[in-house]
């Protein structure tokens, strides 16, 4: 992390830097005019995590800055959303004089929305008691009088909730209200604003679509829910079992009713797909009754395996959701065998780093 990097004033620069080398590197595949969707250049993110450092009475927040090679302390976070950094402050207000609560606190996690949320958890390097879940609650009831705010308290081993360990965030994405769970400790994308751009990218990506959905990876449902009003029906995959959980809540949170969710990974899916194998978890499901044209992938910054590229290539179109342009490129000189990119987009996710999220539509040739 460079933290002397992160000036507003440099956003418009940086992120034009990025555009230019996102265009030079994908040349080659002759896109269209690339649209960019830019972040707010400060308080973006709606989760953080910070270290913490002991000194005599001093407890403070630090984060690690690569370019000068130490620590740094942090009484504010700049990409940090307004909700965090104020809970920072009250936060660190509490745990100072209170021995109960700081002993061998080493790390704490924001995670907040912009509904006005917010979940803090406290990681130890110890195990934690009645004490501490007294002196918790205590904490909670008086930062409570300020902040709508859940407390974790995190040991080896161990977790413990005061009351709950998620948020419920809800997104203003074209023009309808949508609800997403969101749990500790499970991905959601950390720039909300940038989010609900991407959504609604997504959206008029697909809205002249026919038939049903295919989406690999799909999380907690992010895109499943925005993108089932342009399907007959979504089917969707995940291998993650909490992310699966959280889907489910999304989709019942939200009054969606065409689509179903397979916990299952890509590869395995792929599979089924073609025949490979069989699986006991898709018994009563009939993946032949699904016509689907369009199949949507979000996945690790790993990118796509050989089999699930190839299941891909059997689709008229292919939305492609990417945290990394490398395997990205790798993967599109695959499917730039049979299709062509249509639209190409980057989404500043992460402004002031390297990161660049970016979206393609690729329709058959």
């Amino acid at each position: 992390m460079n933290l002397a990097a992160m000036d507003p004033k440099n956003y418009d620069a940086q992120l034009a830097e990025k555009r230019i080398k996102l265009e030079q590197d994908f040349a080659d595949f002759t896109p269209p005019s690339l649209e960019v969707f830019a972040s707010e250049p400060a308080h973006y993110r709606m989760r953080a995590e910070f270290r913490v450092w002991h000194d005599g009475d001093d407890l403070f927040y630090y984060m690690f800055d690569k370019v000068l090679d130490q620590k740094v302390r942090c009484e504010q976070y700049l990409p940090a959303g307004t909700l965090i950094n104020q809970m920072m402050t009250a936060l660190m207000e509490e745990l100072r004089p209170n021995h109960d609560l700081r002993f061998k606190l080493f790390q704490v996690d924001f995670l907040t929305t912009l509904s006005g949320e917010i979940l803090v958890s406290l990681l130890y390097h110890r195990q934690l008691g009645d004490t501490w879940i007294e002196q918790a609650t205590q904490m909670k009831a008086r930062l409570a009088e300020k902040f709508n705010v859940n407390i974790i308290g995190r040991a080896r081993k161990l977790k413990i909730d005061l009351d709950k360990d998620f948020v419920v965030e809800t997104l203003n994405v074209a023009g309808q209200e949508l609800h997403y769970k969101q749990i500790e400790n499970s991905f959601t994308q950390p720039n909300a604003k940038v989010s609900v751009k991407m959504l609604e990218w997504a959206i008029s990506a697909t809205k002249d679509s026919t038939g049903d959905l295919l989406e690999l990876y799909c999380g907690n449902g992010n895109f499943t829910i925005a993108l089932a009003q342009n399907f007959d029906r979504v089917l969707a995959t995940e291998l993650a079992k909490p992310s699966v959980d959280a889907a489910q809540y999304n989709i019942a949170i939200n009054k969606v009713d065409n689509v179903q969710i397979i916990r299952m990974s890509a590869e395995d899916f792929s599979d089924a797909m073609a025949k490979k194998r069989t699986f006991r978890r898709l018994e009563g499901i009939d993946l032949d009754s699904y016509d689907c044209n369009t199949i949507f992938v979000d996945p690790p910054r790993a990118g796509i395996d050989d089999d699930t590229l190839a299941l891909m290539q059997n689709y008229d179109r292919i939305l492609y959701i990417s945290c990394n342009p490398d395997t990205l490129k790798a993967n599109l000189e695959v499917l730039g065998s049979t299709h062509k990119i249509t639209r190409f987009a980057l989404f500043d996710q992460f402004p002031y780093t390297h990161h660049m999220e970016s979206g393609v539509l690729l329709e058959r040739k």
